[in-house]
């Protein structure tokens, strides 16, 4: 019998977009992807990338063919070449946008000026606001013309068709006017009568109204597109945080092959390549330093203390500690000795080590935190702005009573120029002056409150996602805790003095370059003083440091080191111990003269603004929930001392988006507020990604908003101020929109003074910035 055949798992294939203009674009092209035979795409108009799923025979070259029907381009991702240096123009579109912007300002500014204060209409005033205003029309607003073209050959409509209809429109009746009417004579005057009367419009121009919107919308994509190009910024940090150059141990024969080998690369590569002899084993091997991209699997490389481990890999020689808290979240370093594995880009805070490289480049487990920051990143659903989703109905329906407006009153037997005039005022008065305030404004005061409050909110999707939020997931280390080892406790032995135990354990561990080693010097500085001399200093690793202070000779380290030297803890001190290491603390012990003398207890201190900041939260109608990659004791001692409830415990970094996946498919609204490396994935995979301003670049490039302060209270103020802006925006939207409803009958009769619409129109400006400046009186509740 033949076994049925199982169906063939999806190929994916990335498509590079260009041409997008809007997030309709992207839903346009979405659209028509899907309609073809097993494909499932996904386009992000953010990154400007497509993810298509193909279950079948369709190419690459059908779907990019399909994309370009649409009136767009495809193409597949380029080859990986060196990313340019960061603050280049090159490939960045908000760089020649700022440009036009720039020069649009400097000319639309004199041409409002102008036509709204009498005092400035010189005589033929009208004809330097036409030189002005041209290049502006034209120039300034070519993006949406060229868009406006390409919806219109494609039978759609979105925002940029209504400012190209309604800026050409303005611009075209003014040339008439001025050409062909009464506009253009010497001394003409756009006196403000605030009165409705019927009238033909030849001696009244619009160029004020087309210059406007031009500037006031390129400003708008300006920030768009300085927002955008953020994107990407979270893959370029995560790269950035790996090894540049690697110290790989060579024979002496394999030495000067692999030499010959990177010189003929380039002339370049020959001073990198030189071989140093700062480090030798046994068996003859010098060490060679290398650029990180030609490290082999299979070769053995050198990492000293403070350097970061180049590539995934195993110990085969030395022991040391290694903080791995970026990648994993776990606060206590790693102790690793021959044979155990290591992780690439990791920092080895103890001893010398030598490792084995078993997987490099795009396999190793950074690579692999990137590729899922980026599918986080390209699968998040679209924000739909909602000006162009009433666009999509608004602009057909304009256009469909601007053409009735003309045949009835051609069918009346109106005069031709009042038809044109009653018809293009109707496209005029659509055309969203204050549209183009209601989002850049708000967006502007919302967000230079927040910075002056430590908040920095990336764009205009981020605030849709804050509306929904109903649970807030907290990472454990870095974002309720301060993320660093603190010493907490000293507990010492029946008739020992806490100062004593305290002074000399710190006095040893000061000469050790150890995390936990630190935070006891730390502590111990802090609370006697100057730390006395030590002799003899020496580090057992894996177990210690012992050395003679005061001719005392002292013992710090695991119990084991103490019991080595046949050092009995006793009952109430191993009571200690295994009460710190119950609750997920590191417990250290401290002996000397042949008697141990009492236990220090050191773990990642919970931040002191934690607690509150957890109840702000909750006022707020969230959840509150708990993500580490730490033990579940730790992580339930810290919940408790905050108001966490719930706690997931001991995940994997490449398992915390997993979780938030698992979350949203639950029906919850999620919110990521994080810190390091390991949380950049589950951060652009939530709904709402916060980053703690005080953790790795990564983090707060893949966040949506970041919380400069670290002050987890920043957290409950940045959703408040968020939800705070969208609210002002919808308005704002909402009135710009109900001027333009309002004002487009008046057009439909041939009663629109061009004096009335402006100062309409004007007056529906003012209203947008008043109503967003309202947004500079937010406070912050942390106190």
């Amino acid at each position: 019998m033949i076994a049925p055949t199982q169906p063939s798992a999806p190929d994916r294939v990335e498509l590079v977009i260009g041409g997008m203009t809007c997030a309709s674009c992207a839903a346009r092209i979405e659209k028509k992807l899907n309609r073809l035979d097993g494909v499932t795409a996904s386009v992000n108009y953010a990154t400007e990338k497509a993810r298509v799923d193909v279950t079948g025979d369709i190419s690459p070259e059908q779907l990019i063919a399909t994309v370009e029907q649409a009136g767009y381009t495809a193409a597949l991702p380029a080859p990986k070449v060196e990313a340019p240096t960061e603050g280049t123009d090159a490939d960045d579109p908000s760089a020649a946008l700022r440009t036009r912007l720039l020069i649009s300002i400097v000319l639309a500014v004199p041409v409002i000026a102008m036509a709204m204060i009498p005092a400035l209409q010189f005589d033929n005033w009208q004809w330097l606001s036409l030189t002005l205003a041209a290049p502006v029309v034209i120039w300034g607003a070519l993006p949406f013309h060229r868009a406006a073209w390409t919806n219109l050959r494609h039978g759609a409509a979105t925002m940029d068709t209504l400012v190209s209809m309604g800026t050409l429109a303005a611009f075209g009746w003014s040339l008439y006017a001025l050409f062909f009417g009464t506009a253009g004579t010497p001394g003409m005057k756009h006196p403000f009568e605030f009165t409705i009367a019927w009238m033909d419009g030849t001696g009244s121009i619009y160029l004020e109204a087309a210059a406007g919107v031009t500037t006031f919308i390129l400003a708008g994509r300006y920030f768009e597109a300085r927002s955008k190009r953020r994107a990407g910024a979270a893959l370029r940090a995560l790269l950035e945080l790996g090894a540049k150059e690697v110290s790989v141990l060579r024979r002496a024969g394999d030495f000067h092959s692999a030499s010959g080998t990177h010189s003929a690369s380039g002339s370049s590569s020959s001073t990198k390549n030189t071989p140093t002899s700062t480090g030798t084993r046994t068996n003859g091997a010098v060490e060679q330093r290398i650029p990180i991209e030609e490290l082999a699997v299979g070769d053995e490389f050198v990492v000293r203390p403070g350097e970061k481990i180049a590539a995934d890999g195993t110990v085969v020689e030395g022991s040391s500690a290694i903080d791995a808290s970026m990648l994993t979240g776990e606060s206590v370093p790693v102790e690793v000795g021959p044979d155990d594995a290591v992780v690439g880009a990791t920092v080895n805070v103890g001893g010398r080590i030598v490792v084995r490289a078993t997987r490099i480049g795009s396999d190793t487990q950074l690579a692999q935190m990137a590729r899922l920051v980026e599918e986080a990143q390209t699968g998040k659903a679209q924000a739909q702005r909602l000006a162009d989703w009433i666009s999509g109905i608004f602009v057909p329906v304009v256009i469909a009573l601007a053409v009735a407006t003309l045949g009835f009153w051609l069918g009346t037997g109106g005069s031709v120029a009042a038809a044109f005039t009653a018809a293009v005022a109707v496209l005029i008065i659509a055309c969203p002056c204050a549209l183009g305030l209601a989002t850049p404004t708000a967006l502007m005061v919302g967000t230079g409150r927040g910075a002056q409050l430590g908040i920095l909110i990336k764009g205009p999707e981020v605030l849709e996602s804050t509306r929904r939020v109903d649970t807030v997931v907290l990472d454990k280390t870095g974002t309720v805790t301060t993320g660093r080892m603190t010493l907490l406790d000293v507990v010492a032995a029946e008739g020992e003095d806490v100062t004593e135990v305290l002074a000399l354990a710190g006095a040893l561990e000061d000469s050790s370059e150890h995390p936990i080693a630190r935070a006891i010097a730390a502590g111990a500085r802090e609370k006697t003083g100057t730390l006395r001399a030590v002799e003899d200093f020496s580090n057992i690793e894996g177990l210690g440091v012992q050395g003679v202070i005061d001719g005392h000779a002292v013992l710090v380290g695991r119990p084991r080191l103490l019991a080595d030297w046949s050092l009995e803890l006793g009952h109430a001190l191993e009571h200690a111990l295994n009460t710190a290491q119950s609750e997920g603390k590191t417990a250290v012990a401290v002996g000397w003269d042949g008697r141990a003398r009492g236990v220090l207890v050191v773990a990642d201190a919970v931040k002191p603004t934690s607690a509150e900041a957890v109840a702000q939260l909750k006022a707020l109608g969230l959840t509150p929930i708990m993500l580490t990659g730490d033990n579940a004791a730790a992580a339930r001692a810290i919940a408790d001392q905050v108001g966490i409830d719930e706690v997931i415990a001991e995940v994997l970094p490449e398992d915390k988006l997993a979780v938030i996946t698992r979350l949203k498919s639950e029906g919850k609204v999620v919110a990521m507020v994080g810190d390091g490396v390991n949380d950049a994935a589950a951060l652009a995979g939530a709904d709402l990604g916060l980053a703690m301003g005080t953790g790795t670049d990564v983090a707060i490039e893949a966040g949506d908003l970041t919380l400069v302060r670290g002050d987890l209270r920043s957290a409950a103020d940045a959703i408040r101020l968020s939800r705070r802006t969208l609210a002002t925006i919808k308005g704002n939207l909402f009135w710009a929109f109900a001027y333009n409803v309002g004002a487009i009958p008046l057009a439909m009769a041939g009663l629109l003074n061009p004096m009335l619409a402006g100062a309409a129109m004007a007056f529906s400006s003012v209203f947008v910035v008043s109503n967003s400046l309202r947004l500079r009186g937010f406070r912050s509740n942390a106190s």
